[in-house]
């Protein structure tokens, strides 16, 4: 029987970020509560959507003995067992390979690592392999008195080994079902530690994880993921996939200037990059400029360890909206107030910037390096296409 090359979402790995459907140009992919789906009948195949997904879900075409639709795809829990994996896919069918290939080499969506950046280890742990690691540090980076509760936890890998390089992130799903008895989605958590580990030599990280509570969560619910990670005791043990992530990853040259602008618990990979400059490029030739958002001081994690770190380490820019006494001011806001600064560094082919955060930021980020480009005769537009495909120019919101 003749094989269907489809492109299929796999559901166990998928984390409902709406990454995939935001990418496709073309209005092939949807979803419901439960699943994102891809339309046979519009799917062309180009592969837009399959470098910007965070977790691999989306990042193969796969082979099948009959076309399913996106009715049967939004029902499903796992792949349906006739679905050939990525390898069978590959060896079965020379063109499906050939697709992947191309998709990572930059076509479709263009989105491409730092040209400095270490070769990341993706997809290493899968739901049904997943590694376990134990909880040996859970410690609050907000006021007790504060409504914020943000995080510091640290997981132990023990002798297992799980590679990772500072951009990358984890899957954490937790355990038990939903209302409707199924199991939990996964959802992804930035690793805040560099690659030597949390503690340098130890096969250990830390996540920075904001507890969503009813009041912070569109739909009223509180995140139960989040809850699960912030109530976790040292001992515990916590099942992890991944790690996930081939693109937003530190360049390694210290050459290099990075502009980081993040807001909350985005600092987390800003945090692993800072830390990997800090213990092994402390001399450094390369800028390091953070703009940092939160609405007040004690909802920013890791406040107090950044005010240590020496300006000539990381130039630090805060931006607090909601800080009693104070002017409100957001990111992009501090952007502009150091305009020379940022049109210098875009001046210089070694400059690379890293968003992440909230998906509200992106907007005015780019509108404020719209406008300081335009003060300093150079064209955005161009600029940042320029930058993204020389994988200078990376954008990770949620």
């Amino acid at each position: 029987m003749a094989l269907i090359r489809q492109h299929l979402i796999d559901p166990e790995v998928c984390i409902r970020c709406n990454t995939c459907e935001e990418t496709c140009p073309i209005g092939a992919i949807t979803h419901n509560d439960d699943n994102y789906v891809v339309n046979y009948d519009v799917c062309d195949g180009r592969g837009d959507c399959m470098i910007p997904c965070p977790t691999g879900a989306v990042t193969a075409m796969r082979l099948t003995d009959r076309i399913y639709s996106t009715e049967e795809q939004l029902t499903w829990e796992d792949l349906p067992e006739d679905v050939l994996d990525d390898g069978q896919a590959h060896a079965a069918d020379g063109d499906a390979l050939a697709l992947q290939k191309a998709a990572h080499s930059g076509e479709g969506a263009g989105v491409v690592p730092p040209a400095s950046a270490p070769a990341a280890k993706e997809n290493l742990y899968g739901a049904s392999t997943p590694a376990t690691a134990t909880v040996t540090g859970n410690m609050r980076l907000t006021d007790d008195g504060k409504e914020t509760d943000i995080r510091h936890i640290v997981l132990d890998f023990g002798k297992t080994a799980f590679p990772w390089v500072e951009g990358q992130s984890i899957g954490i799903t937790p355990p038990g079902t939903d209302a409707k008895g199924k199991k939990h989605h996964m959802r992804l958590y930035t690793i805040a530690s560099p690659r030597d580990g949390e503690r340098p030599g130890y096969n250990n990280l830390a996540l920075t994880v904001k507890r969503v509570t009813a009041d912070d969560a569109d739909n009223g619910q509180p995140g139960i993921a989040s809850n699960y990670l912030c109530d976790l005791k040292r001992g515990d043990t916590v099942q992890v996939t991944g790690p996930y992530g081939g693109t937003f990853l530190m360049p390694d040259d210290p050459a290099t200037n990075i502009i980081m602008i993040c807001t909350g618990t985005g600092a987390a990979a800003f945090r692993a990059m800072t830390e990997r400059r800090r213990r092994h490029q402390p001399d450094a030739p390369g800028t390091v400029l953070l703009f940092f958002g939160a609405r007040t001081r004690g909802e920013l994690p890791y406040f107090g360890p950044l005010k240590k770190l020496p300006k000539s380490l990381i130039d630090v820019e805060m931006a607090l909206s909601r800080e009693s006494g104070e002017e409100k001011q957001y990111v992009q806001d501090r952007m502009r107030a150091r305009a020379t600064d940022i049109a210098r560094l875009l001046h210089d082919e070694k400059t690379h910037v890293f968003v992440c955060g909230l998906k509200g930021m992106e907007t005015g980020c780019a509108d404020a390096f719209a406008d300081i480009c335009a003060d300093a005769g150079i064209d955005w537009a161009t600029a940042s296409d320029r930058m993204r495909s020389e994988g200078r120019y990376h954008v990770e919101t949620y």
